[in-house]
């Protein structure tokens, strides 16, 4: 049957799978388990049928890796037989390990153990997920060869063949072969990078093929529709995102040669060189054609002229321009070029002919992690209790090269686990030994401690753990958060089909101490996003613009990271009404100005909400609170009896309290008490205890007496009269003008809108 050829998911792949579509392994009478034989234009290999993935029903599509598209020698969209296969049992097998590769012991049962199922050939590479840094290459799979088969052919390993290993190391078997037999395509040993190596891009991956796979196998397409293929693919986005990966991808998928442009080898100090040295690799690539000539870091080679420090670099950028669109024909060319700075590069580059399009290679969301971890675990020998769907949803900001880094450390803390069971000082490593290694969920957890997230380095913080459970009371301001900030996000369909634009942002206002903060961190954690948190004083520098600077970059991070929460704790630092303090060289009024521009300019916020918080409602500047920038304000009130009595429960949850403890009649007592006041009243009670228990006991006895000691009513009578509340009848009024004010916020006015309240 003729099936069309599609990328395997990132999990399978590595492992000899071919996931049949349905119907089509139905009519052929197909199982998962079976051996089918996939034939392309000059190649073949053999591979083992998986069930296929719902969405391919009735499509007629055969994913396999790039491993077996090389040994077809075929590219994804092409177009295979398929047929069924006999596979004979091995009754013996006969592989060569890696040079460097020290192993004692029984190594065979656990290559038979690793490899059980899959069907190997005389000469063929093969990758055993050992990995781990042991023997070379961290979390990769280590390269072995098949030496010999018994019977000859394609054999299946199964529980019963003997593994034996030969004394040639692989790298010898591999000189005399004269490279890996069986394989077609450009490389000897398997590519290494294919499309499965890429997880979360599946959308940019796409375009990126369309812009570049497809014209080089099919021009013919393009001379039908009477149009020049593109001559080149800006990919631009944060460092560590997957751009240079995506370049060898493609260049590995496709059969053209591949040339790199490094910035630093080109630059010369004689006049010349440089340009010579650009025009030289563009005419090596031209007789290599169909070639592909990748300039990573392109900004550090490209600058904008106007910009560029010496004569050199503009011209080498005049010599780049030309040799991209100049008079000459450039034949099958595509030029590939990275930058995570794409604002810094000449903007002559940026046009058709060029750079014909520009792809956001941008910060992975939590299915795109997922993939991610899923490419980086695959040759990993996890723990049952390691789960990496909640490990994606825990590396919010991390980026591909994060989440590497994540797989890579958690690998080394499971090694200093095993470190006192091996010995390091002997030539090889027991396999009993190497079979036990795992990594667990804790070994994860460990390592995500030291991992910052590159996405969100210079303005992330780490998401508190806080839920709304841990919020006493305010029932009906955490009801108004849901609908501002979670609902948008988890329904956007309904928001769009009802023609709703979500909020931008909301303002938290109340007394000191009632639970703003804490609101701010519950919803960042509940609405799973990623939280950038700002310190307005921070944002203040004396130099003129570093101040707006700071503004932008924070947005900046925010909408390449969506969905975020942006947190600015004390608002009022530096969002003042404008016009009212002249001694700060009017660096206030310009971040203000950038704020202002920043929540409701040109350019759309999507997916990223600005919660704010203040106690001195009355300071902030009037256009910031108006509909369409901050235009919820929420009103964190002091707490109502029944708060109080949930406030208290939080605080005293882990509290050994006495039986006599009434905190129905403390929170009767604790009118005008806030939050922290409450939190505070808890604090004293269990001090007056800690201290009557320790000046009863003897230091020996402490440790004995410990589970003894209980907080008593008597204990928070004393803490009552040391705690007062924070907020007087006068601040509460206040407040409440304020809210009054802000209900009537749509009035325009002046005479009509009720005065601002004096704070004391």
């Amino acid at each position: 049957m003729k099936l069309t050829v599609k990328p395997l998911k990132q999990k399978d792949a590595g492992r000899r799978l071919a996931a049949v579509d349905r119907v089509a392994a139905d009519e052929m009478d197909l199982a998962g388990g079976d051996f089918i034989r996939i034939e392309g234009s000059q190649g073949a290999a053999i591979a083992r049928v998986w069930p296929g993935y719902p969405e391919d029903d009735g499509t007629g599509v055969v994913r396999i890796d790039g491993r077996l598209r090389q040994e077809a020698s075929v590219g994804i969209d092409d177009r295979v037989a398929v047929e069924p296969a006999d596979v004979s049992p091995a009754d013996s097998v006969t592989i060569a390990l890696p040079q460097n590769m020290g192993i004692r012991g029984d190594i065979g049962s656990l290559v038979r153990k690793e490899l059980s199922g899959q069907p190997v050939t005389a000469g063929q590479d093969v990758q055993l997920p050992l990995g781990f840094g042991l023997m070379g290459g961290q979390g990769q799979a280590v390269p072995l060869k098949i030496a010999e088969t018994d019977p000859s052919g394609t054999v299946v390993i199964t529980d019963s063949t003997d593994v034996e290993i030969s004394q040639q190391p692989a790298e010898q078997i591999r000189e005399e072969r004269g490279g890996a037999g069986g394989a077609g395509g450009a490389g000897n040993e398997g590519p290494d990078v294919a499309y499965e190596d890429i997880g979360g891009l599946d959308q940019e991956l796409e375009q990126v093929r369309e812009m570049i796979e497809l014209p080089m196998r099919h021009p013919e397409l393009f001379g039908r529709l009477g149009i020049e293929p593109p001559k080149g693919v800006l990919l631009h986005g944060p460092p560590g995102t997957g751009k240079t990966l995506i370049a060898k991808a493609v260049a590995n998928e496709i059969d053209a040669s591949f040339h790199t442009v490094s910035g630093p080898e080109i630059m010369s100090k004689y006049y010349g060189e440089s340009e010579e040295q650009l025009r030289e690799i563009f005419e090596e690539a031209q007789e290599e054609s169909p070639a592909i000539i990748f300039m990573d870091e392109i900004d550090a080679i490209a600058p904008a002229r106007d910009e560029a420090g010496g004569d050199v670099e503009r011209r080498v950028v005049a010599q780049l321009l030309s040799l991209m669109d100049g008079l000459e024909e450039r034949g099958e060319l595509v030029v590939i070029g990275a930058t995570n700075r794409v604002d810094a590069i000449d903007p002559a580059l940026r046009r058709g002919g060029r750079f014909d399009r520009e792809i956001e290679i941008g910060v992975p969301d939590t299915n795109g992690r997922e993939e991610i971890l899923q490419v980086h675990t695959r040759n990993m020998p996890l723990a049952d209790d390691v789960g990496i769907e909640a490990l994606a949803e825990n590396t919010h900001g991390f980026v591909g090269a994060d989440l590497e880094s994540l797989a890579k450390e958690s690998a080394m803390i499971a090694l200093r686990r095993f470190r006192p069971e091996l010995d390091l000082e002997a030539d090889e490593i027991d396999a009993e030994t190497l079979e036990r290694l795992d990594v667990t969920e804790d070994d994860f957890r460990k390592a995500l401690r030291g991992i910052e997230p590159s996405a969100l380095r210079e303005v992330f913080v780490e998401v508190p753990d806080i839920t709304w459970e841990d919020v006493g009371g305010l029932e009906d301001t955490k009801e108004r958060l849901r609908e501002t900030i979670q609902w948008p996000l988890d329904y956007p369909e309904v928001f769009e089909q009802m023609d709703v634009d979500s909020a931008k942002g909301v303002l938290l206002y109340g007394p000191p101490g009632t639970g703003k903060t804490l609101l701010a961190k519950a919803v960042a954690n509940e609405s799973e996003s990623n939280f950038i948190s700002v310190k307005g004083p921070e944002l203040l520098d004396k130099y003129v613009g570093e101040s707006e600077k700071g503004i932008r970059e924070i947005f900046s991070k925010a909408r390449e990271n969506a969905p975020t929460v942006v947190f600015f704790d004390e608002i009022d630092a530096i969002a003042a009404e404008r016009g009212r303090n002249s001694n700060d060289s009017g660096v206030g009024e310009r971040v203000v100005s950038q704020l202002l521009t920043e929540l409701d300019g040109l350019e759309e916020l999507e997916d990223v909400v600005v919660v704010a918080t203040t106690n001195r409602p009355d300071l902030i500047d009037s256009a910031l609170i108006r509909p369409g920038r901050l235009d919820r304000h929420v009103h964190v009130p002091v707490p109502d009896e029944d708060a109080r009595r949930a406030i208290l429960a939080v605080h005293t949850t882990d509290k050994p309290l006495a039986d006599d403890v009434d905190l129905d009649d403390i929170a009767a007592r604790t009118d005008g008490f806030v939050g922290a006041d409450l939190e505070a009243l808890a604090r004293e009670a269990s001090m007056n205890a800690t201290r009557e228990f320790i000046n009863s006991v003897s230091p020996e006895e402490a440790s004995e007496s410990m589970g003894n000691v209980r907080v008593t009513m008597a204990h928070f009578e004393d803490a009552l009269e040391e705690v007062v509340p924070s907020v007087t009848e006068e601040t509460k009024e206040q407040y409440a003008e304020v809210e009054k004010r802000f209900k009537r916020s749509d009035v325009t006015e002046e005479e009509e809108r009720p005065a601002a309240p004096t704070f004391q």
